[in-house]
């Protein structure tokens, strides 16, 4: 029963895989067209105090952030518009890009 549990989940889990992938040049791209005037071009200069950082976020978060704001469940008058018209691709796209940037380092 076990090996046939384990035989159905690893099915599952190839399946799924190519959906679950992100492309880090294709969210650069979009990072650059979409993002970038107001997070900087690497999510590492935002354009106030206000707006976050998002270099180095988790990619997690970052695609939970997303999604809440194309769904509406978080709203913000700029990030709302920005995000509903991103397909879940982008979304995962972006969210790589901006986790494997460097986060600003503070030394002690």
């Amino acid at each position: 029963m076990n090996k046939i549990l384990f035989a159905a989940a690893c099915t599952f889990l190839l399946a799924a895989a190519p959906a679950l992938a992100a492309d880090y040049e294709a969210g650069k791209k979009k990072a650059g067209e979409v993002c970038a005037a107001c997070h900087g071009e690497d999510g590492t200069k935002p354009l106030t105090p206000e707006t976050p950082i998002l270099a180095g976020q988790y990619a997690d978060y970052l695609v939970h952030s997303l999604e809440a704001y194309k769904k509406g469940t978080r709203q913000n008058p700029l990030m709302s518009p920005m995000a509903q018209p991103l397909t879940d691709e982008e979304i995962r796209n972006l969210s790589l890009y901006f986790s494997r940037q460097k986060a600003l380092q503070v030394k002690y």
